[in-house]
């Protein structure tokens, strides 16, 4: 009787691992308290981070950013969502939105539009 119970319990453990292994090869390198944006899919490539607003992003992110990350401070009147806009000083079409621990590995709509950014209470 012991045996078929082990064997279930093994067979539990092996299936659960695979998920375990891919969630955590997937996060971001991101700090703790910024958003950062990636100029290539997957997180690769140049990164910028911030902890605040920006109402003009660099150079090199401008219009390039792929992938993102919204590793924000979360608490009790603390604005926790990320808004990414087109255009400098929070203008234009709000290309992506994140939550909270939100990572986008690439969102055809908001990729290589990213101007400026905001942190809000929601999207």
């Amino acid at each position: 009787m012991m045996k078929p119970a082990l064997l279930a319990a093994a067979l539990l453990l092996a299936a659960a691992s695979p998920f375990t292994t891919a969630a955590t090869a997937s996060a971001a390198d991101c700090p703790s308290g910024h958003f950062c944006a990636w100029e290539n899919v997957d997180f690769q490539g140049q990164r910028a981070n911030w902890s605040g607003d920006d109402g003009w992003w660099e150079g090199y992110i401008a219009d390039t950013d792929s992938s993102w990350a919204n590793h924000g401070i979360v608490g009790p009147g603390i604005p926790s969502f990320v808004q990414v806009f087109e255009n400098a000083g929070q203008r234009g079409d709000m290309t992506i939105c994140l939550a909270p621990g939100q990572e986008v590995n690439w969102n055809g709509v908001a990729n290589d539009r990213g101007d400026s950014h905001r942190w809000a209470m929601s999207c």
